[in-house]
């Protein structure tokens, strides 16, 4: 190439530089809030939205550029969940992405028309979060975390895995909406395999110290812990309670499999996380979340953990862990 070519090159490159930079500052940068009903503490939480904004910047949103990605924590806690939410609305969110049903009512109540996105709600329509499934028609739109069916698979476990099991203590948030369809549909399916039912609160740590402790008392007793944000609050203390008074016990997400419990079956939840960043990508985009149907898990997922079955005595039936998508050794 010849000298002056290479400077007339040089040049066009060098001129076409402001251009590009002028047109990533010139972008319009959006607010993405994302209230977590957990604290920041909770692995699982976090790999949840390291998840979500993984899959945003494949969608070509990315932090500091054309989006602002501001997380909050809720930790169970009503009243800050609710500052969360009236501060996300007064900054002027573009849309929220929600860990739960009680955090979009959180939302809904400080602003009616702030564009939701939920990843993990129990029973959206019950709960009065959407009109119904297919058309959500309003401001809220997103991921269902299970149909309350699943909940009759936990007593089945228990049984797969100790047979001897007659009584089952069942880690609930009275205070939770999803919890009432959770705590019937294991009261009925436990009845038909022999086994009775005690509900223990997972509001407070010393709750549920004191309530397996006073359930620990007799034999034959397990532990079946329901879906609330509660729970992953506390899973490390129920893994513990349950490995001190050696209890077989089933879980709902793959967090406390990785933490020592025994056995979870549930949605992959950063799955539905992924999947969330679909919908806020299209709303972003001009989608209104009332034409946005609510979608159902497309992945669930079974742990074992033979090292706890081991440290309980117990031995996993090979029909048991054939059907396992993990085991942990």
């Amino acid at each position: 190439m010849r000298r002056r070519e290479f400077i007339t090159l040089l040049g066009g490159v060098a001129a076409a530089w402001p251009i590009a930079a002028r047109g990533q500052q010139g972008e319009r940068v959006r607010r993405i809030g994302v209230l977590m009903n957990a604290t920041e503490g909770v692995a699982e939480a976090q790999a949840n939205v390291a998840a979500l904004r993984e899959a945003l910047q494949q969608l070509g949103w990315i932090a500091d550029r054309n989006m602002l990605f501001d997380v909050r924590w809720g930790g169970g806690d009503a009243a800050l969940t609710a500052r969360h939410a009236v501060e996300l609305t007064r900054l002027k969110a573009d849309v929220v992405v929600a860990a739960g049903a009680t955090v979009v009512a959180a939302i809904q109540r400080a602003s009616s028309t702030l564009p939701i996105v939920f990843a993990q709600a129990v029973d959206p329509v019950g709960a009065g979060t959407v009109q119904s499934l297919a058309r959500p028609g309003g401001s809220a739109t997103g991921f269902t975390q299970f149909e309350y069916s699943l909940s009759s698979k936990w007593p089945e476990l228990v049984k797969e895995i100790a047979p001897r099991v007659k009584r089952v203590a069942v880690l609930r948030d009275s205070t939770n909406p999803a919890g009432i369809g959770q705590w019937a549909i294991i009261q009925a399916s436990a009845a038909p395999l022999g086994m009775e039912v005690s509900p223990v609160s997972v509001r407070e740590q010393a709750e549920i110290e004191r309530g397996i402790a006073a359930i620990a008392r007799g034999p034959d007793l397990a532990l079946i812990v329901q879906v609330s944000a509660r729970a992953v609050i506390h899973q490390h203390t129920i893994i513990e309670q349950a490995a001190r008074y050696r209890l077989p016990a089933v879980y709902p997400y793959r967090s406390f499999i990785e933490a020592g419990g025994l056995i979870s079956f549930g949605a992959n939840l950063q799955d539905q996380y992924r999947r969330a960043a679909g919908y806020v990508d299209r709303i972003l985009k001009g989608a209104n979340p009332a034409d946005l149907p609510v979608q159902a898990p497309t992945k669930y997922e079974l742990l074992v953990n033979l090292k706890t079955a081991k440290a309980l005595g117990l031995e996993a039936p090979p029909t048991l862990l054939a059907r396992a998508d993990e085991v942990v050794e």
